[in-house]
């Protein structure tokens, strides 16, 4: 079942829960966190944006996850094999974050001892920058970078929680969106190329239950001449009123069913940099997925922990559109990921 939220409204009750469960293209319910009735420990928020080239890319994280704040970037380079990811974290009552209730506008601006990360958004364009003193080392990192052309449809899903009626999960994903900038690593300086660099927002509101794992995979780039990209992921929540797979084509969305992720193994366990496949239901989404880049974490606070696997790579294969049009991928640069969190 795929149910399309084709109603606006309120995103939640008065009592905290979803009024209507499933996916539409547009942010059509408004979350407004007065309505939330849980813990503010168990309040999530996060704008998480991924800007990747096939030859580097730069992942900006502002968080508020209840319990505290973290601030993160990373940077990628793939032709040297080198990646850095630096994370700044504060308790919530030192560094609250009141992020904004919707996607469409608002500023986001944090900043802390030798850091600074700025979200502009004027409902047209995007302009994110910031800097780090030490971002490795005695090196330094700065950004300067701008989204454009968001295309008129996205990945928006209302997720609910079984057994925990106030526990939810609002996302959207905008895909596509053309990137123009630079980024200064000690002494490189990276530049990204609208005419074929793009980059995706994750942007994320939900109570959250204690212990999850999620899959997620996307990529943004050129097929058939026009932009194209993909929003895959599941293994959290109630999913049977729709998924949150979607491709992208000339800014219009196309709704898939179930995408499974097959990760190969190795002695009992994932092995990350071998090659994936990612197979559809319908058939409608077959790729293979050559690893270039594991940007792992593993946190272990016993009462909070996070064992990430944020895996760039190549991406080859078909993809069907609603009107049955086969979109052929060769090498689209992108990432799948599996975390699992105690949180």
């Amino acid at each position: 079942m795929q149910h399309r939220i084709t109603v606006p409204g309120p995103l939640l009750d008065e009592s905290g829960h979803l009024i209507e469960k499933g996916y539409a293209l547009s942010q059509i319910r408004q979350y407004d966190r007065s309505r939330v009735r849980a813990s503010r420990f168990r309040l999530k928020e996060w704008d998480y944006y991924c800007i990747c080239t096939d030859r580097f890319a730069l992942a900006l994280t502002v968080a508020d996850n209840g319990y505290m704040t973290m601030d993160s970037i990373s940077m990628l380079d793939f032709e040297k094999n080198s990646q850095v990811t630096t994370s700044r974290m504060s308790l919530p009552f030192i560094a609250k974050r009141d992020l904004p209730f919707s996607s469409a506008s608002g500023n986001i601006r944090v900043c802390g001892k030798g850091y600074e990360i700025h979200f502009d958004n004027d409902g047209k364009s995007r302009h994110l920058y910031g800097q780090m003193d030490r971002f490795s080392g005695e090196t330094g990192i700065s950004f300067d970078v701008t989204l454009t052309d968001a295309p008129e449809e996205t990945m928006v899903i209302a997720t609910p929680f079984p057994k925990k009626p106030t526990a939810f999960y609002y996302n959207q994903k905008i895909n596509c969106m053309r990137a123009d900038g630079t980024v200064k690593f000690g002494d490189s300086v990276y530049q990204f190329d609208p005419s074929e660099d793009f980059g995706v927002l994750d942007w994320g509101r939900g109570v959250w239950t204690y212990d999850n794992t999620w899959y997620w995979g996307s990529a943004s780039g050129i097929a058939g001449g026009v932009p194209f990209g993909f929003n895959i992921g599941y293994g959290f929540g109630d999913t049977s009123a729709a998924s949150e797979n979607m491709l992208f084509y000339n800014g219009k969305a196309h709704k898939l069913s179930q995408v499974k992720f097959e990760i190969p193994s190795a002695d009992g366990k994932d092995d990350f940099m071998s090659p994936w496949k990612f197979s559809s239901d319908d058939g409608r989404f077959e790729m293979d997925f050559i690893p270039l880049m594991d940007r792992s974490a593993k946190i272990d606070l016993k009462l909070i922990c996070s064992d990430q696997h944020q895996v760039f790579g190549r991406f080859s294969g078909t993809a069907v559109l609603d009107d049955g049009q086969k979109v052929v991928i060769k090498d689209l640069t992108g990432f799948a990921e599996k975390v699992r969190n105690k949180w």
